[in-house]
């Protein structure tokens, strides 16, 4: 029998093992560059790819699922903006409810409407209370969430945000700043929510540099996310990816390609 996706997140967390996803927003991307980044992902065997943006203006999302699926060898993973984004074309899909906001359609509504094309759709579901954090600027997450994000110096609303998602049977925490954040989620704000709860923890947005994500790893993220920082320098998935394998212990930094 197949494991399942949330149970590699699970067993790599429980063994506190560095994860990286790689977000593609198919507003942003073309073919080609869907293709170069499939590539890199590939060559230094990225944990996850994610995509999905807070609006889409295009329809290519089936297509750069469709290229996702056939050539990276890691699960690709939806990370919907809204109900419209669920799509077979991937391995499973994050079912975020925004816990951080007080919008219902965001809580439950939008969750109503796509539960009988979810539940045809094949996909692995990964429940997610997903929590918008200040980053300096409004990003086009909270914007188009009309939710108001937890206050940067609030670790503790944070902490007890990430509690209460957990006690509602919520698989997976993500603490995101929000694509073209100004400033990443503060490791005393992770270290906070880490020693709350027990189910894994993603945080994205913001990260761009290794010094960001070693400080993001090191305040107890499971998963780092990164996106805009990869679309203007593909090479940091390499840069990312090594840092990971280091901070891992690994030894043999050969990276070795296995089929999906």
């Amino acid at each position: 029998m197949l494991k399942s996706i949330y149970h590699k997140i699970l067993t790599d967390s429980d063994q506190k093992k560095r994860q990286l996803a790689v977000l593609i927003d198919p507003d942003k991307v073309d073919e080609e560059g869907v293709m170069g980044v499939a590539e890199m992902v590939n060559r230094y065997r990225a944990d996850y790819v994610f995509s999905g943006g807070s609006l889409l203006t295009s329809d290519f999302m089936p297509t750069c699922l469709k290229i996702l699926r056939e050539t990276v060898h890691v699960p690709v993973i939806i990370f919907p903006g809204n109900n419209m984004q669920v799509n077979p074309n991937a391995d499973a899909i994050l079912l975020l409810s925004l816990i951080s906001g007080r919008n219902p359609e965001l809580l439950i509504g939008n969750h109503v409407l796509a539960a009988p094309v979810l539940k045809k759709s094949g996909l692995e579901i990964i429940p997610t209370g997903y929590m918008l954090i200040e980053s300096g600027k409004i990003t086009s997450v909270v914007y188009m969430s009309n939710t108001t994000p937890i206050p940067s110096d609030k670790p503790d609303i944070a902490s007890c945000t990430a509690m209460a998602g957990e006690m509602l049977g919520m698989k997976l925490i993500y603490m995101d700043a929000g694509s073209g954040a100004a400033l990443p989620v503060s490791a005393r704000m992770i270290r906070h929510v880490r020693s709350n709860i027990k189910v894994p923890l993603i945080v994205g947005g913001g990260i761009r540099t290794a010094d960001d994500a070693i400080k993001t790893w090191d305040a107890g993220a499971d998963i780092i996310v990164v996106g805009n920082a990869t679309e203007h320098e593909p090479d940091f998935i390499r840069r990312l990816c090594e840092t990971r394998d280091f901070m891992n212990g690994a030894t043999d930094m050969k990276y070795q390609i296995k089929a999906r």
